[in-house]
C-alpha cells in the first residue's frame, strides 16, 4: 500500500479512509485482497480502532466487504454500483456545467484549460495517477466555479465504484478520450453554450460503457 504523509488537523480515522480510498481506486489493493487491522494498522502507524472505522465507512458504499469473524476485503468492481455512481454524476455535473457557462470567468476558462495542458503531459509521459488526480481536479474545479463545493465533497465520498474503473481506463484504453473531451467541455463553457456542455458531458460520463471489454479483458479477475 502507498502511503502519503497525514494532513494537519487530520483525524487519524479520516487519514485512514483517506488512504484506504485512495489505494483501492490506485489498485494498490486490489479487488478481493484481504484486509487486516492488525497490518494496516501498523502500516499507516494507527491504532485499530480508526482503521475499524474507516473500514465500516467503506463497507456502507460496498466498495469493502466486511465478513464477521473472517476480517474484510476489497470488494470486486460492480458494473450495477458504477452506473449508480455514474448516474449520480450525470445528474450533478450536467448541472454544475451548465451553471458554469454562466459563472465562470476569464481565469475560471484560463485555469481550466492550463488543467487540461497538464493532463495531456501526464498522458504523453505515461503517468495515469497523475492523470487521475488532474482528471479530478478538473471536475472539482467545475463545483468551485459554481459555488458548489460541499456537493463535490459528498459526492466524492461515494462515486469511489466508478473512480476505481476510471483509474482502469487510464492504464488500459489505448483510444481514450478523456482529455479531448475536457477541451471541448472548456470550449462549451468558454462559449456560454450550456445546453452543448451539459451533452459533452454526458457523453463524457458514459465513456466507462465502452471501455468494459477492454476492462474485463485486462483484469478478468477484478469483476463480481
Amino acid at each position: 500500500m502507498r502511503l502519503t504523509e497525514r494532513n494537519l488537523k487530520e483525524t487519524g480515522r479520516e487519514y485512514a479512509l483517506r488512504m484506504l480510498k485512495e489505494n483501492i481506486i490506485n489498485l494498490d489493493l486490489i479487488p478481493g485482497s484481504m484486509l487486516s487491522e492488525n497490518e494496516l494498522s501498523a502500516e499507516m502507524n494507527l491504532s485499530r480502532t480508526p482503521v475499524r472505522e474507516a473500514l465500516i465507512e467503506l463497507s456502507k458504499v460496498k466498495i469493502v466487504e466486511v465478513y464477521p469473524q473472517k476480517g474484510s476485503a476489497v470488494a470486486f468492481v460492480d458494473y450495477e454500483l458504477v452506473e449508480e455512481a455514474r448516474f449520480m454524476r450525470d445528474v450533478l455535473e450536467g448541472a454544475v456545467v451548465e451553471l458554469a457557462c454562466r459563472m465562470a470567468t476569464e481565469k475560471d476558462i484560463s485555469d481550466l484549460r492550463e488543467n487540461v495542458r497538464l493532463q495531456e503531459f501526464y498522458m504523453e509521459n505515461r503517468f495515469p495517477d497523475k492523470l487521475l488526480e488532474l482528471d479530478n481536479e478538473f471536475h472539482q474545479m467545475l463545483f468551485h466555479i459554481t459555488s458548489k463545493d460541499q456537493v463535490y465533497h459528498l459526492l466524492d465520498s461515494i462515486t469511489i465504484h466508478f473512480d476505481r474503473v476510471r483509474r482502469m481506463s487510464l492504464a488500459v484504453v489505448k483510444d481514450l478520450k478523456t482529455i479531448s473531451d475536457h477541451k471541448e467541455i472548456v470550449e462549451a463553457i468558454a462559449a456560454k453554450s450550456g445546453e452543448e456542455a451539459k451533452r459533452l458531458m454526458e457523453k463524457h460520463l458514459s465513456r466507462y460503457k465502452f471501455d468494459e471489454e477492454a476492462l474485463r479483458k485486462e483484469y478478468p479477475g477484478y469483476f463480481k
